[in-house]
This record gives C-alpha cells, structure tokens and sequence, in this order.
C-alpha cells in the first residue's frame, strides 16, 4: 500500500470515530419507559453505543466495547423514574444543577450536582434525577459496559402514585440531604460515589496539561473497578508524544479545541480537530495524542475502557 492510501485509509478510520456534535439529533423518543408521562420528558444524543435507550441498532453511533456515551438534555420540572442497572452509570453535569436521589426501603438521600460534578450510580443501587432548578440540565452519561441490560424501574409513574415517583419512592419525612460525613448507611454509601470538580486535586503532568482523576485509584476519587474517567485542561500550544492504550478511550471535547492525532507504525497522521462537545473515540492498541493548537485552553472528559492505571507516563511533544 502506497502513502497516500495509508494516510487516505487512517484518516477514514479515524473519521468513522468521531462523533460531531453539530451532525447529531437529540432523541425524544429514546427511552419507551416515558411515553405518555410528559413530567419524565428527556432527550438523548448518543455517541458511544445505545447507554440506557433500547436503541441499539443506531448506526450513527459508535459501537461500544467497554462503555456507552451520550448526552442527556433535561429540562426544569422534569425528572426520571427511580430505577437500578446491572452495571456502573455515571453522570458529569455540563449545565444546570441537577438533583441525583438514591433510594433503599423507601427512605432517599438526595445530592445536588453543578457544572462538572459527577456522580458514579452504583450498580444495582435504585437512582433517580430531577431538575428542580430554572434552567435545564446537560450532562454526560457512561454506562461502564457496551450492552447494558434494560433498567429496573422501582418507583414509575404508571405503578405509583406521581408525588411518590417524583420523590424517588420516599415518603414524607424519608429524604435525607447528601452529607459526607452523615451517618445513615446510603449517606455513607453516596459519599464514595460523589465527585465535587473543586474538590478534586490538580494533578500537573510533566508533558504539560492537567488531569483531574474522577474515577480511578487517586485522592477524592471513586475507586471502582470498572472505568477511569478523568478531565483534562489542556493549555494553548500543548502537544503529546503518542501513546497507545491496551482498551480504546473517548475523549469528549467540553471547552475549546484540540486536535486528536493517530499515527500508523509507518509514522503516518491522521488528524481531526475537536470543537465542543465533539468526541473520538480510540481503539485499544492505536497510536495517538493531542494537541492544542488554538489560542485557548481545552477541556476534555476522557473516559478509558479500564479501571488500572497506564504503565506510562504522558511526555511532552
């Protein structure tokens, strides 16, 4: 195979996976579950598989291994049925606050999530969420395996009566507040799986750009033995030597722009250059980095198909 066609190919690889923003729909009609109930209204924009959408034949999206990816779009007065999955969901709020109930025996702890927080479900843990704010939420969801099974739904509209829905099966009197250091056992259970973005250590690596480790083995994170997830700050004129990972990641573009690079064993590029809310996702064993050309900084939500650290480390172009 000539250059050309090495470059031509790669390039049409690495285009098969990415997922533009501005070429996506929204989904209204992505979960059954919320037909005829206009309070559990909810749109999804998939990128990665099908995540919680019965919706698996979708061929504008990516096909998943190790994880799902989309965007949910929720707005004020809405929320969704109290409900358990087989597997980790996590949830990184983009815009607006948004209320994430767990529930056991009908008692509820509620958390309010901002811009950048994150929760990790947990699995087989009953979780609902509501918008009880003036504006509407944007968050990014990952379901920790390619093919989740099909949501429990404990508290439904169709089987309950709507306040007790609303309230994520909790009485009067049976919601508790989030509290790290509360002493209710879903209080401490929650605990270790709410990430605050302040909270979070900047970690600066030596090639330049910051990660901040949402999920994985490091301080206030969630140690899970799923995924890692981490959120990256990439400055103006950064640029990565190329690495290559043992599972695919996704990187997520949430601010600003940054080119993702792969490279054949020739040394040959392909490049695609990421706007916000634009994604990549990387098959386990390519090479690839980025870099930031542009005159601001980048933020990306990375996600990566494995709970272990990397045996590198990340150097500086």
């Amino acid at each position: 195979m000539n250059i050309q066609n090495a470059v031509s190919d790669l390039q049409s690889a690495l285009e098969a996976g990415t997922g533009r923003f501005v070429d996506k729909t929204f989904d209204w009609k992505a979960f059954p579950s919320n037909v005829g109930f206009p309070e559990l209204e909810r749109a999804q924009m998939r990128y990665i598989g099908a995540g919680g959408s019965p919706k698996v034949g979708d061929t504008t999206t990516i096909k998943p291994e190790n994880f799902t990816l989309s965007l949910i779009y929720k707005e004020p007065g809405r929320y969704a049925a109290c409900h358990s999955h087989e597997v980790e969901e996590s949830f990184l709020i983009l815009d607006g606050a948004l209320i994430v109930g767990w529930e056991k025996d009908g008692e509820v702890v509620e958390v309010n999530l901002g811009p950048k927080d994150m929760i990790l479900n947990a699995r087989e843990v009953a979780h609902g969420f509501r918008v009880d704010g003036v504006e509407p939420v944007m968050m990014s969801i990952s379901v920790d395996v390619g093919k989740p099974l099909p949501p429990v739904y404990r508290y439904h509209p169709k089987d309950h009566p709507a306040e007790l829905a609303r309230s994520f099966g909790a009485e009067p009197g049976k919601t508790l507040p989030f509290d790290r250091n509360g002493t209710h056992p879903l209080q401490e259970l929650m605990a270790k799986f709410v990430v605050r973005h302040t909270e979070l250590p900047t970690i600066w690596e030596d090639a330049g750009f910051t990660r901040k480790i949402y999920v994985g083995d490091a301080p206030k994170a969630v140690n899970n033995d799923s995924c890692r997830k981490e959120m990256w700050g990439v400055p103006s004129r950064c640029t990565l030597k190329p690495f290559t990972r043992k599972v695919e990641d996704a990187i997520l573009c949430l601010e600003g722009s940054v080119e993702v690079v792969w490279v054949d064993d020739n040394g040959n590029e392909a490049v695609i250059e990421l706007g916000p809310r634009d994604l990549v996702r990387t098959p386990a064993g390519q090479a690839h980095y980025i870099r930031n050309n542009g005159a601001g900084a980048a933020t990306l939500w990375t996600v990566i198909g494995q709970a272990e650290n990397d045996d590198f480390a990340y150097q500086a172009a």
